[in-house]
């Protein structure tokens, strides 16, 4: 049986414990920490709707909490980010169910898109409502409409927003086509676009894997904000700047 091709070798079953540790101290420490946003909820509806400063300093907690017991996360250009108090519109490429985690570190008060069904899990689905992340129902061009006006009045009202571009997570680790939502929100209301390159989250847990998490280390970084008022022309350099990070570092490129 141990020279079945069948059976799991000894780093499949390593990652596959790694994984339920995973979700073990993010279900325990997301408990706790989701009675200090509930708590502090009808201050941050009456002194700081749009930010949530709170709500988002409590997430960093969370999201430092777990994954500093599984991975070591290194941060490149924090002089880029502008402070809480200036709206922007951030985009990274998206490779993993880890993205997330790895975005929330940097305690920025970006308000993500995320699909309707996840707001019905418990304890993760409910913290999010709390955060002001902005439901969307994929396939639904209302709802998409209806998201891209949400982000705009958002950013208007001071608050930043966050998109992964390609819309979805890449199935082979390499980068998609961008779509230019993010960057029209960007042109329409003056907010610079933040534009993140993500390394290493895939290969922790690729896509469709959700239940291992791999050793090793992930890399965040942040280049320069891109202005101007050509969406698609934003949408180019975005990409073009995150593409050549990618590639530079042996990623690939659709």
């Amino acid at each position: 049986m141990g020279d079945s091709p069948q059976a799991l070798s000894d780093t499949d079953v390593v990652s596959r414990v790694r994984g339920v540790c995973f979700y073990a101290v993010t279900a325990v420490a997301a408990i706790f920490l989701f009675v200090a946003m509930v708590v502090v909820h009808p201050l941050v509806l009456l002194f700081d709707r749009y930010r949530r400063r709170a709500q988002h300093y409590i997430a960093k907690i969370w999201a430092t909490l777990t994954i500093s017991m599984f991975y070591k996360l290194d941060v490149e250009g924090m002089e880029n980010l502008p402070p809480n108090s200036s709206p922007a519109v951030y985009v990274a490429n998206h490779q993993s169910f880890l993205d997330i985690y790895t975005l929330l570190t940097l305690g920025r008060c970006f308000k993500f898109i995320s699909k309707t069904s996840i707001f019905m899990f418990p304890i993760i689905g409910w913290a999010m409502y709390l955060l002001g992340v902005i439901p969307l129902r994929r396939m639904d061009s209302r709802s998409q409409l209806d998201c891209l006006k949400r982000c705009v009045d958002l950013v208007k009202k001071g608050a930043s927003v966050f998109f992964f571009p390609e819309g979805t997570r890449s199935k082979d680790g390499k980068l998609g086509a961008f779509k230019r939502g993010a960057f029209s929100v960007a042109t329409k209301t003056g907010a610079p676009v933040i534009p993140i390159t993500l390394l290493g989250t895939g290969k922790l847990m690729p896509s469709g894997m959700e239940g291992i998490l791999n050793s090793g280390s992930v890399k965040l970084i942040i280049h320069h904000p891109i202005e101007g008022n050509d969406a698609e022309k934003l949408c180019s350099e975005a990409r073009k700047v995150i593409a050549d990070t990618l590639i530079l570092n042996g990623y690939g490129v659709h």
